[in-house]
């Protein structure tokens, strides 16, 4: 079966205007294409990069009718998008990946249901719409566990620890959601993630699996390659591609895991996107991840995924800024040789906001990016 594909000077449509879209703007202008950013009416990094920007929310009638008509083939830098948007801009031009990934990767109902009829490891779960069912879950688990809404879940949001003793009732009241699932509480001894891109032809590349650390429950550092063994590595490859295969995906794809004490993987969430534990990959590989990004969904031949040196990512969050309109001093990062910046130009450093990030190159990375990581917090504020 022959897939079009879109060459240089085709228009990539991207759904969403944050980091991820600046940085995917960024790589399709230096390989020869066109971008068109709807920004969905949110502040968008990615406008003062792309060529054309629609600043309209998603269910707006004359954006969709604006974005189709422009995109030669679209995509996604996140996936928190009504799933009748996503299925109406498919209708009008090739949206890789499909709707169907993208909409069941937003939905951790979904997601972890996706996973169980793949037979792929997970945590154990429960879905719960009421206080009864949170009661019955809770005796199931007879345990730890966390409780976490069904939808719009990211760095941590939406989530509640417990450790099987509350008041079932209370929890749901202060909860308030509608739908939630209960997963059993992982004692883990490490996280990983894996980077997985494959184009409509079915050709499929890895990038090696990396260690990540995390602060505020935001991705603090991540570390490449991680430092598991081979047997690991090939785990993490295997259930990746077979979570690929079964969406028959088109992109790139981050997977996110546990390492268990007794070296098994357990499958924690799918970002259908870029993700942030893939940003090294810009400065530490042959091919960035947002250079595969558009080769998948430009129906291109993939490129290397090879790393070519250790690295380390340090998220760069706001509250490493002295006040939210004054930056750290950046020769901090500057004065090390070996590292790369990259700022995402977002106005306003509010919390624990994602500001931008940088990256070590070499095998001392992790100690020079922890010593610098320890500066620049303590100049920035509580």
């Amino acid at each position: 079966m022959s897939h079009p594909t879109f060459s240089p000077g085709s228009t990539i449509g991207i759904l969403g205007g944050g980091q991820l879209a600046r940085m995917l703007c960024m790589e399709a202008k230096r390989m020869g294409y066109r971008t068109l950013v709807w920004t969905g009416g949110l502040e968008a990094p990615a406008s003062a990069l792309c060529d054309e920007a629609i600043e309209l929310a998603f269910d707006d009638p004359s954006a969709l009718a604006q974005f189709v008509a422009a995109a030669d083939v679209a995509t996604a830098e996140f996936e928190n998008i009504p799933r009748t948007t996503l299925e109406q801009v498919a209708q009008g031009v090739p949206l890789r990946p499909s709707a169907h990934a993208i909409a069941t990767c937003a939905n951790r109902e979904q997601e972890k249901t996706f996973l169980r009829q793949q037979n792929i490891p997970c945590a154990p779960f429960w879905i719960v719409t009421d206080a009864a069912e949170l009661d019955a879950a809770l005796q199931q688990l007879n345990g730890p566990g966390v409780l976490k809404t069904s939808a719009f879940g990211y760095d941590g949001k939406g989530q509640r620890k417990l450790t099987g003793q509350e008041n079932a009732q209370e929890v749901w009241q202060e909860f308030d959601a509608p739908r939630a699932i209960l997963e059993g509480f992982i004692h883990f001894a490490a996280e990983l993630s894996i980077m997985i891109a494959r184009n409509p032809a079915g050709e499929i590349r890895c990038f090696d699996p990396v260690e990540n650390q995390h602060r505020h429950h935001i991705l603090d550092l991540t570390i490449a390659p991680a430092p598991v063994g081979e047997t690991t590595r090939q785990q993490a490859i295997e259930i990746a591609t077979q979570i690929a295969q079964a969406f028959d995906y088109v992109g790139i794809m981050g997977v996110e895991f546990f390492l268990l004490a007794d070296g098994s993987l357990l499958v924690n969430e799918m970002a259908p996107r870029p993700h942030n534990s893939g940003h090294h990959t810009i400065d530490a590989c042959v091919t960035s991840q947002f250079e595969q990004q558009l080769r998948a969904v430009c129906g291109l031949a993939l490129g290397s995924t090879r790393l070519l040196t250790p690295a380390v990512m340090l998220n760069l969050l706001g509250d490493m800024w002295p006040n939210v309109e004054v930056a750290p001093d950046w020769n901090t990062v500057f004065r090390d040789e070996s590292a790369a910046l990259h700022l995402y130009g977002k106005k306003r450093a509010m919390g624990r906001r994602k500001m931008g990030h940088a990256t070590f190159l070499g095998n001392d990375a992790l100690s020079r990016a922890t010593a610098i990581k320890t500066t620049l917090i303590a100049a920035g504020r509580p």
